[in-house]
């Protein structure tokens, strides 16, 4: 006997995005079983209208890398970042340097 337990429960997310002097934000409603992929998906008309490109290897949830086909639940950050410039390390190398010469 099947039976239709209906539409999955809806959880609330907030997908993110910062510029240096901008923020970006929207909110969103997806079933309880999304993913991160999921939620993109879901505004990727809201993404693109704000000309915001997203990049599926710098994704974070409360600034915790997550890749697309992390799970979300209920209240969700989901933080499109910008790649970095300069790595962590040529920017350590630089600072030394530019200390060593003062």
């Amino acid at each position: 006997m099947m039976t239709d337990a209906g539409p999955a429960p809806l959880i609330r997310i907030q997908i993110v995005h910062a510029l240096p002097g901008a923020y970006w934000a929207t909110d969103l409603s997806v079933p309880q079983d999304a993913t991160v992929a999921d939620a993109l998906a879901s505004a990727a008309p809201v993404i693109a209208a704000a000309g915001i490109t997203v990049d599926t290897d710098c994704l974070a949830i409360f600034g915790k890398t997550a890749e697309p086909r992390t799970r979300l639940r209920d209240g969700d950050r989901i933080e499109l970042l910008r790649p970095l410039l300069v790595s962590p390390r040529d920017a350590r190398t630089s600072r030394a340097s530019a200390s060593r010469k003062r």
